[in-house]
């Protein structure tokens, strides 16, 4: 065992019994590396990535690199999960070093943490190009050790990337509508016609991006056929990624990016944050566009995270499921050869799955060619057609096919779930199932949503200490120490805790979307040139080793939506609520922080787009009145919730309730007569509408809104 034995993270933990004695990121690693006056070794990899852990097994696995290692270097590994700070910092010198970044990261640093060489994966020998991963290792230790003048610069220069990367000064005054189209335009012309999403191969979701398009669909802009435009690339990317091989079709939720531009095959590792963002896509595209079919994919990435990624006792969301099973699977788990389907169905049930999900004696997959990735290709009519096999009969040996499938997967060994909750993503999920429970009139999510977010608040959230950043880990016999919250843990559960107020009419929930918010203004806002920087300020927490030292405001979705965005959403969203100008005015100075360079980000600036938006809009409160499970009520709330627009909100309120509003909410509610049915009033601004009582009055207000 090396000390990682006593770590916490799931990452760190596979690498206890490596040869390598490796450290935490700590002051501990750092005063070692000073005092023996030796290079450190950073690692920056993560539980799911499949490259990091095939870099343990050939490299960190092996004794004689391992003595190599341990002669030369303090070696020190992270899960950039768990410490994203450190991550953005490394990849950011690493891309400027080599040209990329990526997992696994390998990072050469001076003792005080700046980083002179590195790249992402070396193989054990020379090959295709790359140096060996046992020569690189004694080169920069000969440079360390013997040209010192080079290796400090190469720090220097390094840090200084770090420095620049996302710390723009790129202010630009009065942002307006016509931003957002350019953001817009920009992901429109790298959209795919033929098969959905942005760009070539390989594919992301880019769910900021989808949900920007689709905001601007309902819109009238000033660029001829842009709202069409932006409907057609939303549902035609929606669609084809239901349909591709990134869509598991058996259990639902989407792995984390396509490899080929058709969303076939797929790295199938699959992230809380990513099924966070598309659960909301497919929401938001029912809301705005009535498709059936985007409210299943939405209840399917939810059975799904209900089933696999979620703590149902105490609440939460975990973080991932790895890939594979094994170093010798790669994708096994979630493949099939045309033999393993017939092993578990009837000839029926395997005529028409094979015709739906393309299962072929010749499948997908680059390394075993007799393995495929369930995708859809036809309709279900074509399939029984090609199969045949009788059309009323289809649907249910399809439906027979999948459960039979799906249970015998269940049997093969799992991939590995990583069941650390942490903050952020943990924000986005919540935000996530509250949207989902009130479209989709699923009041088990609504519950679970709010119980997660109860959990967080109590475990993560303090007035006096702040955010942390993890609420609890999923593998025991390790002790993790607190991590500090960073600002996307911060404003992820701004927004989760101002969505459960909506939601709920619950007061508490807004009292603390407006603690959080102050407390991000407190810690982590530049009070001298604007805007949010990604961690706190050097008085605060721990001390600031090696890049941590470089002040970064986060601009571009990678791929969470960018922490200034969400800040200067929820800055937008609570001022409507309170009527603080300071909320207003920081909204707008972060907004303009970044405008002259925002457009050239396009669609990676895409929640840019979507705060933007937020601000140059009216903000329009749609506040249904009613007992709880009233079903006039009901009625009212699904009708207010029947389109979606970034500056729309839809308070849900018992009469009970309008005594304990906003400040600002309060002051335009304060005259309502007294209804005894349920009623809903919009307001925008200082001024609502008379009170309403039906869903074709309500309908009728809206739509002249």
């Amino acid at each position: 065992m090396n000390s990682l034995e006593r770590a916490a993270s799931a990452y760190l933990r596979s690498a206890m019994q490596q040869p390598v004695e490796w450290m935490e990121w700590g002051q501990a690693a750092f005063d070692r590396a000073a005092s023996e006056d030796k290079a450190i070794l950073l690692d920056i990899g993560a539980v799911w990535c499949h490259w990091c852990h095939v870099m343990d097994r050939e490299s960190y696995e092996d004794p004689a690199t391992a003595e190599v290692i341990n002669d030369h270097f303090v070696a020190v590994k992270v899960d950039r999960d768990e410490r994203p700070d450190v991550d953005t910092r490394y990849q950011a010198a690493v891309a400027a070093i080599s040209g990329q970044g990526g997992w696994p990261l390998t990072a050469f640093l001076t003792p005080d943490g700046k980083p002179f060489f590195g790249g992402t994966y070396f193989p054990p020998e020379d090959r295709h190009g790359r140096p060996s991963f046992r020569r690189v290792l004694l080169t920069m230790a000969e440079a360390f050790q013997t040209r010192r003048g080079e290796v400090d610069e190469s720090a220097g220069s390094a840090m200084a990337a770090i420095e620049h990367n996302e710390s723009f000064s790129g202010r630009a005054g009065d942002p307006g509508p016509e931003l957002v189209e350019k953001l817009v335009e920009s992901a429109l012309q790298q959209f795919d016609p033929r098969s959905g999403g942005f760009g070539s191969q390989p594919k992301f979701p880019h769910s900021g991006a989808i949900d920007l398009l689709i905001d601007v669909s309902s819109r009238a802009t000033a660029t001829p056929g842009m709202a069409e435009r932006a409907k057609k690339a939303a549902l035609v990317t929606l669609d084809r990624m239901s349909k591709g091989g990134i869509y598991d079709h058996l259990a639902g939720g989407f792995h984390r990016y396509s490899v080929d531009e058709n969303w076939i095959v797929p790295h199938f590792e699959k992230m809380a944050y990513d099924n966070s963002g598309l659960l909301k896509n497919y929401v938001h595209a029912f809301q705005a566009f009535g498709e059936p079919e985007c409210a299943r994919v939405a209840k399917d990435i939810m059975r799904w995270m209900d089933e696999w990624l979620s703590d149902r006792e105490r609440g939460g969301f975990y973080a991932s499921q790895d890939a594979d099973f094994s170093l010798d699977d790669d994708g096994d788990y979630f493949t099939w050869t045309q033999d393993e389907a017939a092993e578990v169905l009837s000839a029926d049930e395997l005529k028409i799955a094979a015709a739906f999900y393309d299962i072929g004696e010749i499948g997908d997959v680059q390394h075993n060619v007799r393995k495929n990735v369930l995708h859809v290709t036809r309709t279900l009519a074509q399939a029984a057609a090609s199969a045949g096999v009788a059309p009323e009969s289809a649907a249910d040996l399809l439906r027979s096919a999948r459960d039979k499938m799906y249970a015998a997967r269940r049997l093969r060994p799992t991939p590995y779930i990583d069941r650390t909750v942490y903050v952020g993503w943990n924000g986005m999920c919540i935000s996530a199932y509250l949207l989902a429970g009130r479209v989709l009139n699923l009041p088990e999510a609504t519950g679970f949503a709010l119980k997660s977010l109860d959990r967080l608040l109590a475990t993560a959230w303090n007035e006096e200490w702040g955010m942390a950043h993890v609420v609890a880990y999923g593998e025991t016999g390790g002790s993790g120490g607190r991590v500090a919250g960073v600002l996307e843990d911060y404003v992820f559960v701004g927004q989760a805790a101002l969505d459960a107020w909506e939601a709920t009419g619950e007061i508490r929930y807004f009292d603390v979307a407006d603690s959080i918010m102050r407390g991000v203004i407190e810690r982590f806002y530049d009070g001298q040139d604007g805007a949010f920087f990604d961690t706190e300020s050097g008085d605060r927490g721990e001390r600031k080793l090696g890049a941590l030292s470089a002040r970064r405001k986060p601009l571009q979705d990678s791929p969470t939506p960018a922490g200034n965005s969400v800040a200067a959403a929820l800055l937008i969203r609570l001022e409507a609520l309170t009527g603080k100008e300071e909320y207003s005015a920081k909204a707008q100075e972060t907004l303009e922080n970044f405008a002259g360079v925002v457009e050239h980000f396009g669609l990676f600036a895409a929640s840019y787009g979507l705060a933007l938006q937020g601000m140059v809009r009216d903000p329009v409160q749609v506040c249904v009145i009613g007992e709880a499970g009233d079903l006039s009520a009901r009625r009212l709330e699904t009708v207010a919730l029947a389109r979606y627009e970034v500056n729309r909100s839809v308070v849900r309120l018992r009469p009970d309730q309008l005594g304990a509003l906003p400040a600002a909410l309060a002051q335009t509610l304060p005259f309502l007569p007294k209804i005894e049915r349920s009623f809903a009033v919009v307001c925008s601004g200082s001024r609502c509408r008379p009170p309403v009582a039906t869903a074709a009055e309500l309908m009728e207000v809206l739509n002249g809104d």
